[in-house]
């Protein structure tokens, strides 16, 4: 079964920074994009960063020079996320797109969700 598992939330201070990490685990055949999402109270989910599988990035515009995302290895993303504000402030989500199968298609896969907050 392929899971995602995030870890690294928290509570922080404005300015200050958080490191987010997503590990797949599984029996997969390849890792295409990763990326992360988030979705504040009352407002739909977001994209905050991708990342190929050849390194190639894109951030939203909120958060550009501010975070970056990288692949710690096949299965792993990070984002280090610094000079945080309180509109930062939401549940994050790791997204993979998974291929299970060398000649299957791929999907989508997310994690549970970790929690932001960035006090002012």
């Amino acid at each position: 079964q392929v899971q995602l598992v995030e870890s690294g939330g928290g509570l922080v201070q404005a300015g200050g920074s958080l490191r987010l990490s997503c590990a797949v685990s599984g029996n997969i055949f390849s890792i295409d994009g990763m990326g992360w999402y988030r979705q504040a109270p009352g407002k739909q989910r977001e994209l905050v960063a991708v990342i190929t599988t050849g390194g190639r990035t894109n951030y939203a515009d909120s958060v550009k020079g501010r975070f970056t995302i990288s692949r710690d290895n096949v299965r792993t993303t990070i984002l280090q996320m610094n000079s945080l504000k309180p509109e930062d402030t939401a549940v994050y989500y790791c997204n993979a797109n998974i291929r299970i199968e060398r000649l299957g298609r791929a999907s989508d896969y997310w994690g549970q969700g970790t929690q932001v907050t960035v006090s002012s």
